[in-house]
């Protein structure tokens, strides 16, 4: 049984309407958690810009950028000279009309391990990502890292079982959500709460499911809504660290800006797995009617 201790770090913070200044924010945060001894850093979901989806706009598809691009050039830069393994959640430009949301891996030698893209689009008020990111592609498939085999899904993913579930099939050691999720301001604050503490209980029944860890990081901060036509989103931070038994190893605040570490024991999976054997319980030979859309 291996023991073996991964610091981890989730850089939660408000995004401006300058790109460039949040890139150089971002890389500023890459390089602090990397002098506090992190050897994984997660960044929250879309975090080149403000959260685009909130309107319907043609104009915000010059937001995108290929892979590679400017965007993973630096963060491979990065990564490389801090010897460190970066998640970063970036505004695919796959080919002219197609775009994906998606997550980059970058290796501590700044070479892309792999990448992840969004498989599960919403499509909701405020967040009108249909019309933006076609679903991904690439499947629920694990990334291999110095640092572990990373399950990366992102944001409204972390809402189905489905998913998380199919990456630790996989043998992910590690599930990571980037997100960008808040609250609508006129909703009242009994709404509010229970928004979010469903947000934070469904992820860390994921982790113990499937007995392995879970890191989610969200952005905070009031964004307006570009068309006018709502109060914009109050993003609720509140970015965690979770262990395999949906224990909280670390939890941020709603609203502050901030690196969060955590201390991840990876070879608690192994005890847990021994103890609740999910996997060994599964009743593989009964469970087709989940391939329906609903079973009428």
């Amino acid at each position: 049984m291996a023991n073996r201790t991964l610091k981890v770090a989730l850089v939660q913070r408000r995004v401006s309407n300058n790109l460039a200044t949040n890139i150089d924010a971002n890389i500023d945060a890459i390089n602090q958690a990397a002098a506090n001894g992190a050897e994984l850093v997660l960044l929250q979901e879309l975090h080149n810009s403000h959260y685009f989806c909130q309107t319907e706009n043609t104009n915000n598809f010059d937001l995108a950028e290929t892979i590679p691009g400017p965007s993973t050039d630096k963060l491979a830069a990065c990564a490389q000279e801090n010897k460190m393994v970066i998640v970063a959640s970036l505004f695919e430009k796959r080919a002219t009309g197609l775009y994906h949301n998606t997550s980059v891996v970058f290796e501590q030698d700044g070479t892309i391990a792999g990448k992840y893209r969004k498989m599960h689009i919403p499509d909701d008020p405020g967040f009108h990502e249909k019309f933006y990111f076609t679903p991904g592609d690439l499947g629920f498939t694990p990334i291999d890292t110095s640092v572990g085999r990373l399950g990366v899904l992102i944001c409204w993913d972390q809402w189905y079982p489905e998913a998380a579930r199919l990456m630790a099939l996989a043998g992910a050691e590690l599930l990571l959500y980037p997100t960008a999720i808040g609250w609508d301001p006129r909703d009242d604050q009994a709404e509010q709460q229970r928004q979010r503490d469903a947000w934070i209980t469904i992820q860390r029944s994921h982790a113990i499911a499937n007995g392995i860890p879970v890191l989610s990081c969200n952005r905070t901060g009031h964004e307006p809504d570009s068309s006018g036509q709502s109060e914009g989103i109050q993003f609720w931070g509140s970015s965690f660290v979770a262990g395999p038994q949906g224990e909280l190893l670390a939890e941020a605040s709603e609203d502050q800006d901030g690196i969060l570490y955590a201390d991840v024991d990876m070879g608690r999976s192994e005890e847990i797995r021994r103890i609740w054997p999910y996997l060994r319980d599964r009743r593989i030979d009964d469970y087709a009617d989940l391939k329906l859309r609903y079973r009428d």
